[in-house]
């Protein structure tokens, strides 16, 4: 698989614009030298295209793939698939089991989409039984889990792949700094690399699809990732059933803001803590503010 992209410019800078990971990207860079965009873009179109390749769970016989129909067989894994499952873990204990990347097979009986419908308690009692972080076994070269069982990485994937993508740039420019932002799919991290730079400007997502008040922030050196339910919803019954599940009953989490925008210093960690304060319902605020990060609640 290829990606190609296009690049305009802008007074201070280039947009280098594609699509990866069934999401828009961008690059920002702020250079409008061709030779350098290409030679940073030719380094991290691969990276991008081999993380996708791998953990997708949309493709056949990857290595996500080999996990989901691992059957209690051992299978080899790198350090950094070994990496991806630890900061899972970390934020399965952070999240007292309310974020499990076994959980996706929910997605079965759920369909969240105009004109869905709630699945039956005998559907969510016969797919409870298959969720569960701690039924995993895995070591920094061999992963097992039960058969009927799968792992999502899309919860903390692309996250993972913008901080990856952030540090070879990084590597890249060390002879000439420049600043620059990466973006996949919403989920996106600031590097400053020169002096006297005000930032990027940064939409945040609306609360509602009704919702045309976008919020916008500057960014200078850090990550931004918005965790919500504005776009993945349906109503029945005039009740709203939103995307973000709970693994322990198999229905969505309920009383969780519309969208939840946190700021750290990457995106894995942006991505992970508005996730979980998503999981907290109500509580989302309250979480939060523990955690000292910058944040934008919008109900």
């Amino acid at each position: 698989m290829t990606i190609a992209y296009s690049v305009s410019r802008k007074p201070n800078h280039s947009i280098v614009t594609f699509q990866a990971m069934a999401s828009p990207c961008e690059i920002l860079l702020a250079t409008h030298e061709l030779s350098v965009i290409q030679s940073i873009m030719q380094t991290v179109i691969p990276i991008i295209v081999e993380f996708e390749n791998k953990y997708s769970r949309y493709q056949q016989h990857n290595l996500c793939w080999r996990l989901n129909h691992s059957a209690g067989e051992k299978i080899a894994i790198d350090l950094e698939t070994f990496r991806m499952l630890e900061y899972a873990k970390k934020l399965y204990q952070l999240s007292e089991g309310l974020f499990d990347i076994t959980s996706g097979i929910l997605r079965r009986i759920w369909q969240f989409k105009p004109g869905a419908m709630p699945p039956d308690d005998l559907a969510i009692s016969q797919t409870l039984p298959h969720i569960g972080f701690q039924n995993i076994e895995y070591d920094e070269q061999y992963f097992t889990m039960p058969a009927n069982m799968e792992v999502d990485f899309g919860g903390i994937g692309k996250e993972y792949c913008v901080d990856k993508v952030c540090e070879k740039i990084k590597v890249l420019c060390e002879q000439t700094p420049l600043n620059f932002l990466v973006n996949l799919g919403g989920d996106l991290r600031a590097v400053q690399m020169q002096k006297n730079f005000e930032g990027w400007q940064v939409g945040i997502e609306a609360s509602s699809v009704n919702d045309k008040q976008q919020q916008l922030i500057r960014v200078q050196d850090g990550a931004v990732a918005t965790s919500g339910s504005t776009k993945r919803m349906f109503t029945f019954n005039d009740k709203v059933y939103a995307h973000i599940l709970n693994p322990k009953t198999g229905y969505p989490i309920e009383g969780a803001p519309r969208s939840i925008t946190v700021l750290a210093a990457n995106c894995s960690l942006a991505g992970g803590m508005s996730t979980l304060a998503q999981l907290k319902g109500e509580e989302a605020e309250n979480f939060l503010n523990q955690t000292g990060l910058p944040f934008v609640c919008r109900w």
